[in-house]
């Protein structure tokens, strides 16, 4: 269902601090932006899910943000590891900018812009691990080529995440998981993860997202896969 126009985060865009609007001159420099622009580590939330270890330096990118909950819990989860979220609805991409600039830490940044521009926005080999969160699902076959596990995304997937780069979805969506599978499949990627259930178990290692929160609630299962790139 199509978001309805929301005009103070549409008008906010204009403002926003951590919005990057020129992406494509960072390519294969983001880690670079992120380095120029810490101040201090950020303090990370005292629970038990900030002594997850992270990767310092990994570069995560999610497509898909939505209102940008995700990749803001992931930032401060992983204070030592790089997030850079991208949304193309302009009053969904607002509402993330107008939380990135209240609450993000500095280790995130939005990108407000089509994922199939990436290719412009990341050198080849550039990204560590690729979000896919409750994609739209285009359930009719005449827009499958608009899914984010098209074979046209899986092709530029590939070409700016690193050799051991890998690729995590999560869905409600059975039919959009089922698709999903047997895309990558067809492109050769390793299927590294399935769950069908994956909040059966607590995971404190992977945010929840807005969508995941009421599913769960619900009652409803989360499908979840990770794939190596191929």
């Amino acid at each position: 269902m199509r978001m309805r126009r929301v005009g103070w985060a549409v008008d906010y865009l204009d403002e926003a601090q951590k919005l990057v609007r020129d992406p494509e001159t960072h390519a294969g420099k983001w880690k670079e932006l992120f380095e120029s622009r810490k101040t201090e580590a950020p303090e990370a939330p005292d629970t038990e899910e900030a002594l997850l270890e992270g990767v310092p330096g990994r570069l995560h990118v999610e497509f898909g943000t939505g209102k940008g909950g995700y990749s803001l819990d992931m930032a401060r989860l992983y204070p030592e590891e790089y997030f850079v979220a991208v949304e193309k609805n302009d009053s969904a991409a607002g509402i993330a900018a107008s939380k990135y600039d209240a609450e993000g830490p500095e280790n995130l940044r939005l990108i407000w812009n089509d994922a199939r521009f990436m290719d412009t926005w990341f050198a080849p080999e550039e990204v560590d691990m690729i979000h896919l969160n409750f994609s739209d699902p285009w359930p009719k076959n005449r827009n499958a080529k608009r899914r984010l596990s098209a074979d046209s995304f899986l092709r530029q997937y590939a070409a700016i995440l690193k050799p051991d780069g890998k690729l995590a979805m999560k869905t409600d969506n059975a039919a959009l998981f089922e698709y999903s599978l047997l895309q990558f499949s067809r492109a050769g990627w390793p299927l590294q993860e399935i769950s069908v259930d994956f909040r059966r178990s607590e995971h404190p290692e992977d945010a929840m997202t807005e969508y995941e929160r009421k599913f769960t609630t619900e009652g409803k299962p989360i499908y979840r896969a990770v794939w190596r790139r191929k």
